[in-house]
């Protein structure tokens, strides 16, 4: 049996600390502490973060300190950096932070040179979105390629989905991407629409080339293909991001077109490895390695910034405060940008497929919650929707707000008071403000309100939130976002002493699909399923889809 965190001493103290301070309100601790929201801020890179609107007090930081120290967080992250096999499960080394080494940089793990190996894909890369960028790869037909169609699932396609919106004012060399991951039909009909098969290339991302859904869409995406150019035309139109060079080649991509990648990036951290191809292709090789270089900033200040002024180690004890003291399950990502409107969806693989675990890295059961539910839209449309219960609702939710001092798009407002840009982030603040210190009944009735309505205009306040403000949305600036969420994943997955690099909990139900799908399509009526409800679920099924039931 492995360590319980939540005996040690410095998790006790936590305890104690919170049932002191539950009833303190933001209001309260900004007068006992004026300079707080100074004081309690970093800046990392590009990204100032202020973390002052939260109910914390510089105690509370200590004894989070205190915790990642109990919970061995130092050595676990050096270990990390060094490519010691911290997945356990899989007995693996844990190295997307090595993806965006620089290339003077040296890491050898297992024998092999991980810094050459990862710099001689970086340019195999760039050599190849180089030729597809200026024109010199051509189709088939001796034509422009000018779309790429990205097709994997997971982490093959969310992270480069968010990275292509992110960075879309990068795009700049005459190509634009198209991302297809859903098995439903659906997607794949509705991403081809419009396309021209001459102009088209696909780049298949599956690590092993055994992924059905992504197999199952580059089947269909290779018939759509050849039946307007021919089965000579694949090897012009398709390439692989992938390890597995004997199918690759049995599906007709030409292997010198196959870039892989190595079993110590798992997917959900994969979008600054080869799976980031159709992202490069659209900003160019040069955008991208200012992408990387993005990371590996955050990267060094959680690899040698002390625990107390270590921006991913402070929001991820953070994090942990609320869902293992507070009760609050969940955490709101509400970027003021249109152009981060998937990062919550990325950021729910990222958080989510890591650290929602039930046992520990030994399988011992854990005793406490694990793994905060990550979700989010952009603002203002957040504020239209949901804001509401985060304002007077029950439930208490964190919420980390992003925004930019330089929009990427602006125009003026209807009134002609500055502009859009100054407009949307005028609310970023303002909810920000509201969240934390609220509207009183005595304000509310001051102004003259109905006295039966004050209490629906009541504001409580005291809802926490992390500001994060970065002088523009560049490569740099996402690939640092990134990677500020990344640790403090790790952050969480050490203290609850997880492993935060394995997804077992994904398997079994591909295993079952396979096993449902010939009962699904057979001729002949179904055997009974071992449930009463799947087996009527699956006998509706077959029956509205004309196969005797």
């Amino acid at each position: 049996m492995g360590s319980d965190i939540t005996g040690t001493p410095a998790w006790q103290a936590l305890s104690r600390h919170h049932d002191e301070i539950a009833t303190k309100d933001l209001r309260g601790l900004f007068a006992d502490d004026p300079a707080r929201g100074t004081e309690l801020a970093l800046t990392v890179g590009d990204l100032y973060v202020d973390y002052s609107k939260h109910r914390v007090t510089r105690e509370t930081l200590r004894l989070l300190v205190d915790l990642a120290h109990a919970a061995g967080l130092p050595a676990k992250r050096d270990a990390m950096f060094s490519g010691v096999h911290i997945n356990t499960s899989e007995d693996r080394a844990v190295l997307h932070t090595a993806l965006r080494l620089p290339r003077d940089a040296s890491l050898t793990v297992d024998g092999q040179d991980v810094v050459g190996d990862v710099h001689q894909v970086l340019d195999r890369m760039g050599d190849f979105t180089d030729r597809l960028r200026s024109g010199q790869w051509r189709g088939a037909t001796g034509e422009r390629i000018t779309t790429v169609v990205n097709i994997g699932i997971g982490g093959s396609d969310l992270g480069p989905v968010m990275v292509d919106q992110a960075l879309r004012h990068y795009a700049d060399g005459g190509v634009s991407a198209r991302f297809v991951s859903n098995v439903d039909p659906a997607d794949l009909v509705a991403k081809l629409d419009g396309l021209n098969p001459a102009t088209t290339l696909f780049i298949i991302a599956s690590k092993t080339f055994t992924t059905l859904e992504t197999l199952t869409n580059a089947t269909a995406a290779r018939r759509w293909l050849t039946e307007a150019l021919g089965d000579d035309a694949v090897s012009k139109h398709f390439v692989a991001v992938s390890t597995n060079a004997e199918l690759v080649a049995d599906f007709g991509i030409d292997t010198d077109n196959m870039f892989g990648f190595w079993d110590w990036v798992g997917g959900r951290y994969s979008v600054d490895s080869a799976i980031g191809l159709s992202v490069m292709a659209v900003i160019g090789r040069e955008r991208f390695a200012e992408f990387l270089a993005g990371f590996h900033l955050v990267d060094e200040h959680f690899r040698t910034a002390p625990l107390e002024a270590n921006a991913p180690v402070l929001l991820g004890l953070i994090g942990l405060w609320y869902n293992n003291f507070f009760g609050a399950e969940t955490r709101a990502v509400l970027p003021y940008s249109n152009d981060l409107a998937r990062f919550a969806a990325y950021l729910q693989q990222l958080t989510m497929e890591s650290n929602g675990k039930s046992v520990r890295a030994d399988g011992s059961p854990v005793t406490t919650g694990t793994g905060e539910i990550f979700w989010g839209e952009p603002g203002t449309n957040g504020q239209h929707a949901f804001y509401q219960l985060l304002h007077q609702g029950t439930r208490l939710v964190p919420a980390d707000f992003i925004g930019f001092s330089e929009p990427t798009d602006d125009l003026p407002t209807a009134d002609g008071t500055g502009s859009m840009h100054d407009l949307l982030m005028s609310n970023f603040f303002a909810q920000t403000q509201v969240l934390a210190f609220g509207k009183t009944a005595e304000e509310i009735a001051a102004e003259g309100t109905p006295s039966d309505v004050v209490p629906h205009k009541v504001m409580p306040g005291n809802r926490p939130s992390t500001s994060i403000l970065a002088a523009k949305l560049t490569p740099s600036v996402v690939g640092q976002l990134i990677a500020l969420y990344e640790h403090q994943v790790f952050v969480e997955g050490v203290i609850w002493g997880i492993d935060s690099f394995d997804q077992w909990g994904v398997e079994l139900g591909k295993t079952q699909a396979k096993a449902l799908l010939p009962v699904l399509t057979d001729a002949a009526s179904p055997a009974t399923q071992s449930d009463s409800s799947t087996d009527a679920l699956v006998r509706r099924y077959r029956s509205e889809r004309g196969r005797s039931a």
